[in-house]
């Protein structure tokens, strides 16, 4: 490690201001601590946001559960309102890393994070969520920009993110066996007007399918995923698996999210 400033604001302003005036957030802290350990970020000042309790917490507000940045993994999978509204995000919480992770893991760290192979990011597509910071609301389409890029601004900060409730919904994940990320996961949502079907782990960032989107709006079913073609050329290859086997892993996790999804 080397020398930084640290910073454990017990309030939403004193935090606003400390990473404003350029310090590091840190939530749950389960890539952000490897790394300063590696020194592959070395911030000058590292603000602890542990006891901020406007961050933390999960309410319903209208047909949305609305879920705090600081929510903990573990809160999000045993929570009343998600487990009955969007259970399909319960079990996502749930299978994320080992109790440890889920324990200190963060809903919102986790999302500010984007990495390529995070489960989160996969729901927060799907589902249409809308991330609310300190300055503006953020449509999950528009938030996610790239491996490890989002359209976050330097002193911005995830204060919640709101997910609507859909019509039926479901997570598929083939783990990486070692790391538990995705190797690829598919988080299918029927939002009543469409079916929104986004990838995790097969690529350079979560995105959409609009094959499998079109296919599914039409016709409901495991069967339906059969016809769609998941073109290999922009997926990851790499010694876990090649693009071709991501293709077709794509197409599986799919069908088996739709036929979670259909009970």
């Amino acid at each position: 490690m080397y020398a930084f400033q640290y910073e454990r604001p017990a309030n939403l302003a004193d935090a606003l201001k400390a990473v404003a005036s350029g310090g590091q957030a840190l939530a749950g802290g389960q890539t952000l601590i490897a790394a300063l350990k590696q020194r592959l970020q070395q911030p000058e000042k590292l603000v602890d946001l542990g006891q901020v309790a406007d961050l933390k917490g999960i309410c319903m507000e209208g047909n949305h559960v609305v879920i705090g940045a600081m929510t903990r993994h573990q809160d999000v999978a045993n929570n009343a309102d998600v487990r009955k509204h969007i259970p399909a995000l319960a079990a996502l919480a749930d299978g994320i890393g080992d109790r440890q992770v889920r324990a200190m893991g963060t809903l919102g760290g986790s999302v500010a994070n984007n990495d390529p192979a995070a489960c989160y990011p996969s729901a927060v597509l799907a589902l249409g969520a809308t991330i609310h910071t300190n300055r503006r609301k953020i449509a999950a389409d528009d938030f996610f920009q790239g491996p490890y890029a989002t359209a976050l601004e330097p002193g911005e900060l995830i204060q919640s993110i709101a997910f609507p409730t859909p019509k039926r919904a479901a997570y598929a994940k083939f783990k990486q066996a070692a790391s538990r990320f995705a190797l690829v996961g598919v988080f299918v949502a029927d939002t009543g007007s469409g079916v929104r079907v986004a990838v995790t782990g097969a690529g350079n960032g979560v995105f959409r399918h609009a094959g499998l989107e079109a296919a599914l709006s039409k016709n409901f079913s495991a069967q339906a995923v059969d016809a769609v073609t998941v073109d290999a050329s922009n997926l990851n290859s790499d010694i876990h698996a090649s693009a071709e086997y991501r293709a077709h892993l794509i197409k599986v996790q799919t069908q088996r999210a739709v036929a979670q999804a259909l009970g």
